[in-house]
């Protein structure tokens, strides 16, 4: 299925919804006319149709009746409340995508009470300035160019790649979650300089320029993070002696716990409560 023609259905429209929706337009993927959402919040709909001309529908029964590609951006708190709503309306011709953090396949399936296409992905905020990163689950049961679908949809917003499903909550500890790592570490950096005698505007822009600037060089480069490391540590200079006190604080096992306790938080939100 190529999006060209097609119609997408958005069920919930917070930060995530409005930033695929601008991007599939901004991108040229699609036009608003050919976008619907739905949300709790009739006000928020209304904005978004004012500032992108989207459809409102009336509910997410006829949303998802409408739409070739539904994606599902609500919170994993009230998914399974969601899907008994829509699982009339869902029919072969639907392609739904999740966003619900921790929730599989499976689940959604279960919920639905019928098979049905179904692909998981994990994006990431930074999606709102089109920045973001996207996974994509392999799944059962989709046609041959589902995942094509949902990785033209993601790609309007930032990256996207392709993991088996298992993977998905090592996905959540690292990208999903990671964004609030590195407000983190920008901030700590800024607080540094201002420990050091830099004023605080000044220190942010330097500290997030930094970080920013380093990941485009990676990025472009393709240059390993060591290599990078080495490129700026001269013997016996400045960063070297910064790099030793990250050492000493443990910063990379903290990432590494970071990544690994948040992976383990989406597994147990995916088996709900208990």
């Amino acid at each position: 299925m190529s999006l060209k023609g097609k119609s997408v259905g958005f069920i919930g429209a917070g930060n995530m919804g409005e930033a695929l929706i601008k991007g599939l337009i901004a991108a040229s993927v699609l036009p608003g006319e050919a976008i619907a959402a739905t949300d709790i919040r009739r006000d928020r709909v209304e904005f978004l149709a004012k500032q992108f001309r989207i459809k409102t529908p009336a509910d997410n029964g006829e949303l998802v009746r409408g739409a070739d590609v539904v994606i599902l951006a609500v919170k994993p708190q009230i998914i399974a409340a969601v899907l008994r709503e829509i699982a009339p309306a869902v029919s072969a011709r639907t392609l739904l995508i999740s966003i619900a953090a921790g929730v599989s396949t499976n689940t959604l399936r279960t919920g639905l009470g019928k098979a049905a296409r179904v692909i998981r992905v994990m994006p990431n905020t930074p999606a709102l300035v089109l920045e973001g990163v996207t996974a994509i689950a392999k799944g059962t049961g989709l046609e041959p160019d589902d995942l094509d679908t949902a990785r033209e949809i993601f790609q309007a917003v930032g990256k996207a790649v392709v993991v088996d499903e298992e993977l998905m909550d090592a996905v959540t500890g690292l990208s999903g979650s990671g964004p609030a790592y590195v407000a983190i570490v920008i901030e700590a950096l800024a607080d540094g300089g201002v420990k050091m005698g830099l004023d605080r505007a000044t220190a942010m822009t330097l500290a997030t320029q930094t970080v920013l600037g380093s990941a485009r060089l990676l990025l472009e480069t393709g240059l390993h993070p060591g290599a990078l490391k080495d490129m700026v540590s001269s013997p016996g200079g400045t960063t070297i002696a910064g790099i030793a006190a990250l050492e000493e604080g443990g910063l990379r096992t903290t990432f590494m716990k970071a990544v690994e306790r948040a992976t383990i938080r989406s597994r147990e939100l995916g088996r709900g409560p208990a």
